[in-house]
């Protein structure tokens, strides 16, 4: 089954990295080549650290992102976080940012961390759960006037009008 809303930024599609699909949640990670899939996504495959520990940092930093967008946790997201930091520099007299990990495994989750962070700063309003009840996905608005609602106007907000549609037209 093919995930929804891969193109978001990395901390969402980390976030999206669980689904719905027809009452049924699914998780990116427990498919073959789920982990693999994701990384390549994100410029982050090839990797030398040991899968299952870069699988287990994903897992505990999508939780983390989870419970601050959903509860309004900060502490999960800060200790993914206390395990790396950018270190800007130059290099060739062009400026140079590093990210620094205690751990390689380490990397890809806190990035995506770090990615909600640079999310919030920027545009806190445009970070957004799909407006449908039943829908778990979150999205980054980048309309032009920020009215975005659905993770997916061909999905949810499909859903939505036909919804709307079937209440105020009954069957007799």
């Amino acid at each position: 089954m093919t995930r929804p809303l891969i193109g978001e930024p990395m901390a969402l599609d980390l976030v999206n990295s669980v689904w719905v699909d027809h009452g049924r949640r699914l998780d990116q990670f427990d498919e073959p080549d789920g982990l693999e899939s994701w990384l390549a996504d994100h410029d982050m495959s090839g990797t030398s650290a040991d899968t299952a520990a870069v699988r287990d940092a994903l897992l505990q930093a999508r939780s983390a992102l989870r419970a601050a967008l959903e509860d309004g946790d900060d502490g999960p997201l800060n200790r993914v976080l206390a395990h790396g930091f950018h270190r800007p520099g130059l290099r060739g007299g062009a400026p140079l940012v590093a990210t620094v990990v205690d751990d390689p495994a380490r990397l890809p989750a806190w990035t995506a961390a770090a990615d909600l962070i640079r999310l919030l700063a920027e545009r806190p309003d445009r970070v957004r759960h799909c407006a449908h009840p039943e829908c778990v996905l979150w999205f980054y608005d980048v309309s032009k006037n920020g009215s975005r609602r659905w993770c997916s106007m061909e999905v949810c907000g499909n859903r939505a009008k036909s919804e709307r549609f079937q209440k105020s037209h009954p069957r007799r």
